[in-house]
């Protein structure tokens, strides 16, 4: 799917959990290597050490992986905003970033003036897109009249299903979703029956319902296993039935 201008596989990596430490580069290099193309963190994740850790393995990014990273979680006031972009271009070793989220809406700062911050990283040529997350439809709305949203991240699973009305509108709007701890409620009672039938794991289950659950989604499990994150990519590889979805349906 098309995702921040860049035709990426549908499964990417999250990394809230990335240290820098030498096995950590080596596993982002070899995750690059396995097929993974969006690579998912935030200014926040481990203290600044997710995005170094990036840097160190991946800088200058390879032109069809996507890095997105985030800002604005502990306020968005364009102060904050600038000097958050700031360093993460440094901690990426990056001239610029392919897509850039606002983490979530400053209650104290109209959504607008945060968004207004970022788009002038954009007129310059240092943000090439932008996303929002943890946002209502309303928001996306609001936002899309700032400038352009090339995604929306939410916490979606099979067993946390709140934010459906963003996912259809996702969905009709052609703008890609993102799903945040896409494996939760993985070890529900379907997932597992599903997943002794079919011969794959309860996570390969999850991430194929979100797949087929929109042809916008792309989720970004985390994991610091090679093994675990082949078994996550592996999940495209098959498809659910109707009777499987109609199960996945029921609350676990």
């Amino acid at each position: 799917m098309n995702f921040a201008g860049v035709e990426v596989a549908r499964t990417g990596l999250g990394t809230n959990r990335l240290t820098n430490k030498r096995e950590n580069i080596e596993l982002l290099k070899a995750a690059v290597a396995a097929g993974v193309q969006l690579i998912d963190t935030a200014h926040l994740y481990t203290g600044g050490q997710s995005e170094e850790t990036i840097g160190a393995a991946l800088a200058p990014v390879p032109d069809n992986v996507v890095v997105a990273t985030k800002g604005g979680f502990n306020g968005a006031s364009p102060k904050v905003i600038g000097s958050e972009i700031e360093e993460s271009l440094r901690r990426l070793r990056a001239k610029s970033i392919a897509l850039y989220y606002l983490h979530r809406v400053d209650p104290n700062v109209p959504l607008e003036t945060s968004l207004s911050a970022i788009k002038e990283y954009v007129d310059r040529g240092v943000i090439r897109n932008v996303g929002v997350s943890q946002v209502t439809v309303d928001q996306i709305e609001r936002a899309r009249k700032v400038l352009p949203i090339a995604a929306v991240q939410q916490q979606y699973s099979l067993s946390e299903r709140k934010h459906d009305a963003e996912v259809d509108y996702c969905t009709r709007e052609g703008i890609p979703f993102v799903p945040f701890f896409p494996l939760r409620g993985a070890e529900g009672r379907a997932p597992e029956e599903i997943a002794r039938r079919r011969g794959v794991s309860t996570k390969q289950v999850a991430i194929a319902w979100l797949l087929q659950r929109s042809p916008v989604m792309l989720p970004i499990p985390g994991t610091l296993s090679l093994a675990h994150l082949k078994e996550n990519l592996a999940a495209s590889e098959f498809e659910l039935s109707e009777a499987d979805m109609a199960a996945l349906g029921q609350r676990a």
